[in-house]
């Protein structure tokens, strides 16, 4: 194993104190920190030591694939790692937003020469595990939720889409394109009319804590067709490919396949390509969002996703213990959360405190992690 120094993301929406106060350092940040990452993307790829210098583990890839990532890996994958981890901290509501499934981003990514919405041709599945109390938007609710909650509010130009909603999850489409497509000049005056209406319960609260940074962006209805989802420490919400989300507030450990490939949905100063979109969109309710965690050992907990291209687990170890071994392939990165942990890989062992990290190739072997307190290991999800 080796130290990683992950790179950190001053996005606006970011917090002054969490990512600051994970790694030991003076709170609050001099700017928002939105986001550690800690992979090898090339937005923003960690490093490694090299001779007293800094290396990306971009170029470490390139220049040695079979050793970083195995054989396996860069058959099914190529010469990229093929996920990406990272803590999250948001300070303020993220834009809507969907991912493409792999063969819309291969696609997409081979039209779209201006790269306006494929970046690159890969898929973006999510996983986000709460570090804190995180409140989250997640995959369509129920519509006919979603058409009593829009029909409370009593504003006269939404009946087109309060119909569209109470024809089912056929009708999630056209609610969707028409609040996204409506007129530029009428839409703070419709923001403003659901606001203004002598409504209470849990979605005009929402309604209106969103309309707080977006007054004129029809997001904020959007917001209400989804489900508002508050997660506890531990708890998760998987996000697959054209699964409609937004992150609200709160801290998590993200683990995601390495991709940028973003299509905004509302909630953001951006552009919102609504044709794009909606190509994209699973049009289909999503029966449950959050995803509890799965014992697999002692001490060793992970939540399963249907996907090949990372797997997360935690682990906890107890001081004075034999410590906890853990058979993973490919390479591996580990987060220290909490506590003083030693990772041995059989190649080389790693000292690691809060916030910092370390990155092992598909050389090593089992990891061995010792000492006292919580960690997050990222790996290929190849079985």
């Amino acid at each position: 194993m080796e130290l990683l120094r992950g790179r950190i993301r001053d996005y606006a929406w970011g917090s002054r104190i969490a990512i600051a106060e994970l790694q030991g350092r003076p709170v609050p940040s001099d700017g928002p920190e939105a986001e550690l990452w800690l992979g090898a993307h090339p937005g923003a790829p960690a490093t490694v030591d090299r001779d007293g210098s800094p290396v990306s583990l971009t170029e470490l890839l390139l220049a040695e694939p079979a050793h970083w990532l195995g054989e396996r890996v860069v058959g099914r994958f190529g010469t990229r790692l093929p996920f990406l981890l990272k803590v999250l901290a948001a300070d303020a509501p993220l834009s809507l937003q969907a991912h493409p499934d792999a063969e819309q981003a291969r696609a997409g990514h081979a039209a779209d020469t201006g790269r306006v919405n494929y970046v690159d041709p890969y898929h973006k599945p999510e996983l986000l595990v709460a570090l804190s109390e995180f409140e989250a938007l997640c995959g369509f609710r129920d519509p006919a939720e979603s058409a009593a909650a829009l029909a409370a509010f009593g504003v006269p130009v939404l009946e087109p889409v309060v119909a569209a909603l109470r024809t089912g999850p056929a009708g999630l489409r056209e609610a969707v394109r028409l609040l996204l497509s409506w007129p530029e000049a009428e839409r703070a005056g419709l923001v403003a009319a659901v606001l203004t209406a002598d409504v209470a319960g849990p979605d005009a609260v929402l309604a209106r804590s969103l309309a707080v940074d977006y007054p004129a962006d029809p997001g904020v209805l959007v917001a209400l067709l989804l489900h508002h989802v508050r997660l506890v420490p531990g708890e998760a919400i998987w996000m697959p490919a054209g699964n409609l989300h937004a992150y609200l507030r709160g801290t998590g450990v993200e683990i995601m396949a390495a991709s940028d490939n973003v299509l905004r949905g509302g909630l953001t100063p951006k552009r919102v390509d609504v044709d794009e979109l909606l190509r994209v969109l699973r049009f289909e309710v999503l029966d449950e969002p959050v995803v509890a965690p799965v014992a697999v050992a002692p001490g060793v907990v992970t939540w399963p996703v249907p996907i090949e291209d990372f797997a997360l687990h935690r682990v906890e170890v107890a001081a004075g213990g034999p410590g906890v071994r853990l058979t993973l392939p490919g390479p591996r990165v580990v987060l220290c959360r909490v506590g003083k942990l030693a990772v041995d890989d059989g190649v080389g062992t790693v000292v690691l405190g809060p916030g910092q990290a370390a990155v092992g190739t598909a050389a090593g072997g089992p990891l061995v992690i010792g000492g006292e307190g919580e960690a997050f290991v990222a790996t290929c999800g190849l079985r």
